[in-house]
């Protein structure tokens, strides 16, 4: 009997049989930027995903950029936007912002994708039509309604990235959430209450309060500012 040829290395892998999809590209992308972030999300990697090569994605996906485009319009699908109610106008506006932040802390600096940029896939568009219609119907001129969005926008985007930056810090030290935070919180306390009274007063005394509260608290103060804000521009 006739030995049997053994195929070249490069040959031995049983090719991919189902077509790669953009959607399927897109899915596996998320799900490596919510463990590794979007350094970890390259053409390479992706193509050992599925067990083929860089150039099968390229006829879905131009580039990486463009990737991130697409995988940060598909986190836009996941922001719930409730039924208009033009007298909860401020609340909702609200709802609509937790929710789109929340969705993008879920994905690890996937906002960092987002930022100076101009979003504009219908997932997006959907939510800044939720918001202009809502801040329009609580009686905000159009141009500061307009404003006003765009800075939600960049206030929950902002603010989600620098959440991720701090995530990175804590997974280095690999310290649990609350012993890194309260670590960071002591830290800078007493950083603040070792300084000069003469010179940093209000520094000095009310170093607690700088450096007191969680995150979400925070945030929702943020969020308050610029909804509440709002108000003295209502036309009446």
């Amino acid at each position: 009997m006739a030995a049997r040829r053994r195929a070249p290395a490069d040959q031995a892998r049983t090719p991919r049989q189902d077509p790669l999809s953009q959607a399927q590209i897109i899915e596996a992308a998320l799900r490596i930027v919510k463990t590794e972030g979007i350094d970890g999300v390259s053409m390479r990697r992706l193509a050992a995903e599925f067990d083929t090569g860089p150039s099968s994605l390229y006829a879905h996906v131009a580039s990486k950029d463009e990737l991130l485009q697409l995988m940060f319009e598909e986190v836009c699908g996941l922001v719930e936007v409730p039924p208009f109610d033009p007298a909860r106008w401020q609340d909702q506006v609200r709802e609509i912002a937790r929710s789109g932040h929340q969705a993008l802390m879920d994905h690890y600096d996937l906002a960092r994708s987002a930022l100076a940029t101009i979003p504009s896939g219908p997932n997006a568009m959907r939510i800044s039509e939720a918001l202009l219609r809502l801040m329009l119907a609580g009686g905000v001129p159009p141009r500061v309604a307009s404003w006003a969005m765009d800075r939600i926008f960049l206030y929950i985007t902002a603010d989600a990235y620098e959440m991720s930056i701090w995530r990175t810090e804590r997974q280095t030290t690999g310290a649990k959430d609350d012993a890194f935070a309260d670590e960071l919180s002591e830290d800078l306390m007493a950083y603040f209450e070792q300084l000069p009274a003469d010179t940093y007063p209000n520094l000095k005394k009310h170093a607690k309060d700088m450096v007191g509260g969680g995150t979400d608290a925070r945030f929702e103060l943020g969020l308050d500012l610029l909804v509440g804000g709002l108000d003295k521009y209502v036309m009446k």
